[in-house]
């Protein structure tokens, strides 16, 4: 046996005293001597030379052979002589002593040899590969673990900051923004900071403050007056809310400041549209307007419906409306310009989306119609409700429709069959969310549920003791997340994958006394609610909640 299998032998001998008791036995209580991060066993020791004594290997490891003696007093007599006797044995015969020393020494004997031993089995691994090899060996760890890799030593921040390395690790974990270096997290002296590592400690801070609550006080934007806001879009840093007093406001999602009041229609506004800056809002006086939200201007009012404009959806240049006159109208936004008109309901239309290629509506004649806007042939009429249809929504394959009839269907957009009738919510489903085959229903009977749209399966109800107490008014679902506001005056955030409830993002003063949570809109940074109350006890509003608080933090640092 060599030099280092004895050693091996001995550093297990001495280990299992320590954690065992004389007897052999576990100790009932206490935690093991841990061998610390950087251990590695000696079986895993590679050297070049093979040490022939311990000496040989501190000298290896870059000790001096001289080291801490213990001052204990003089040696005693015979110390040489039983020296010589021990290195003239076999190395079968050394382990039997060795063995038996050991049994007789006292457990702070033990431990004095184990400091003296240890530090030799003890390697920086990481630093004796080539740096390939070593970044290799770190694609393996979480990016939790890599952050606390990066403050073992200089060397292995430089590892730990490569970009390429947090590029993968980004995407991994879904993080697709690639974010510019910003001047806090570049001020380290000698240390090149990777802006995939500031990507994703970025939006891990974010994903915190969703879930923790870190956002500070909301931002509060008071307008309107008293009255009700109806609508509510939020596209980069532009908020715009529609209201039954005739205006939309264009706010800014950064200072809280009314940017400009855009004033025209005649009757109160019902849906809006965005895209970038521009606005397309429809209105109880039977026009939609094309709003330049940048400048406050009215580029084209459009005319030609002979009821109140109830609906609309946007895709592109093209936005497609809906009326209680029965009919769909597509407009170009650019000119203003009625391109087609769809015609077959026979009572309003409540709801539409549109995918650029087809138009999908839902009316209170309980009908869903799907459509190719540029023929305006009627490709489909879906029949199975057995209510008024208020909500919508289409991916392209599934259309999704909810009724006052309290059921959801499910139909497919290419040959109108129903594939699946989702029952279980008690009333009036009055938004849905679709996105990646789930689905995502808020109804008046206070609960928010979760579905496959390919099975059909509810996957889970949102309700329990933190419920809402009220109908829910509204929805998103993002990040995991899933949003809700209600008529109770709250906004509930919930774990899409568990159904959990987190917490209450919005709580009202008046709620439970009036106060309404109207509209919500979510980006990945950002939530704005408006809300107000139908008896006085709630100002009309929106809250802004910010939950990219650093970024914030940098950017007035920067001004």
């Amino acid at each position: 046996m060599g030099f280092y299998g004895s050693l091996k032998l001995i550093f297990y001998k001495m280990k299992r005293k320590l954690d065992h008791g004389p007897d052999g036995r576990p100790f009932p209580s206490g935690k093991k001597r841990c061998k610390g991060k950087a251990y590695l066993s000696p079986a895993s020791l590679v050297q070049s030379t093979t040490p022939t004594t311990f000496g040989d290997l501190r000298l290896a490891n870059g000790h001096s052979a001289q080291r801490r003696r213990v001052t204990s007093g003089p040696p005693p007599s015979g110390l040489q002589d039983w020296l010589h006797t021990f290195q003239a044995w076999s190395g079968p015969e050394r382990l039997l002593v060795l063995d038996e020393l050991i049994d007789r020494c006292e457990t702070s004997q033990v431990k004095h040899m184990m400091q003296v031993i240890e530090p030799q089995f003890q390697r920086d691994f990481i630093s004796l590969l080539p740096k390939e090899l070593a970044l290799y060996v770190l694609t393996f760890l979480a990016p939790r673990d890599l952050l606390q890799a990066a403050q073992t030593c200089r060397y292995w921040r430089i590892l730990a900051e490569d970009n390429l390395l947090w590029r993968e690790k980004c995407r991994e974990e879904g993080v697709s923004e690639y974010a510019s270096c910003r001047r806090r997290e570049c001020s380290r002296p000698g240390v090149a900071a990777s802006p995939w590592k500031s990507a994703y400690i970025r939006q891990h801070r974010i994903e915190n403050n969703w879930r923790k609550g870190d956002t500070g006080e909301p931002m509060v934007l008071k307008g309107h007056d008293d009255h009700v806001i109806t609508c509510l879009q939020f596209s980069g840093d532009l908020i715009v809310s529609g209201s039954d007093d005739n205006t939309l406001k264009v706010w800014s999602a950064v200072t809280g400041k009314c940017l400009r009041t855009l004033t025209g229609h005649t009757g109160g506004v019902w849906c809006s549209q965005m895209a970038d800056t521009t606005v397309i809002s429809g209105s109880t006086d039977r026009t939609l307007r094309v709003w330049d939200a940048e400048r406050g201007e009215c580029v084209h009012t459009l005319y030609g419906h002979t009821s109140t404009v109830r609906c609309m959806g946007l895709h592109g240049n093209r936005v497609v409306s809906g009326s209680r006159d029965t009919t769909l109208r597509v407009w170009d936004v650019l000119t203003g310009r009625c391109e087609h008109v769809l015609t077959g309901h026979v009572a309003a239309v409540r709801c539409v989306q549109y995918d650029g290629r087809r138009v999908v509506s839902g009316g209170y004649d309980y009908m869903v119609k799907v459509w190719d806007p540029e023929t305006e042939a009627c490709l489909h009429t879906l029949q199975g409700h057995t209510n008024r249809v208020y909500s919508l929504q289409f991916d392209g394959v599934f259309v999704v429709s909810g009724s006052l009839d309290t059921s959801i269907r499910v139909w497919d957009a290419e040959t109108g069959g129903c594939v699946h009738t989702l029952t279980g919510h008690q009333s009036l489903t009055s938004g849905m969310e679709l996105r990646d085959n789930i689905l995502v229903s808020g109804n008046a009977d206070s609960t928010v549920r979760v579905w496959d749209v390919r099975t059909g399966q509810c996957l889970h109800t949102l309700q329990g003791p933190m419920k809402h107490q009220s109908a829910v008014t509204c929805l998103q679902f993002c990040r995991g997340l899933v949003l809700s506001s209600s008529d109770d005056g709250t906004v509930k955030l919930w774990d899409l994958k568990t159904g959990a409830w987190l917490r209450d993002v919005v709580a009202l003063q008046s709620r439970g006394s009036g106060g309404v949570v109207w509209r919500i809109r979510a980006s990945d940074t950002r939530l704005v609610c408006a809300a107000g109350s139908r008896n006085g006890t709630e100002e009309t509003k929106l809250l802004v909640l910010d939950f990219d608080l650093e970024d914030q933090k940098t950017k007035t640092e920067t001004e």
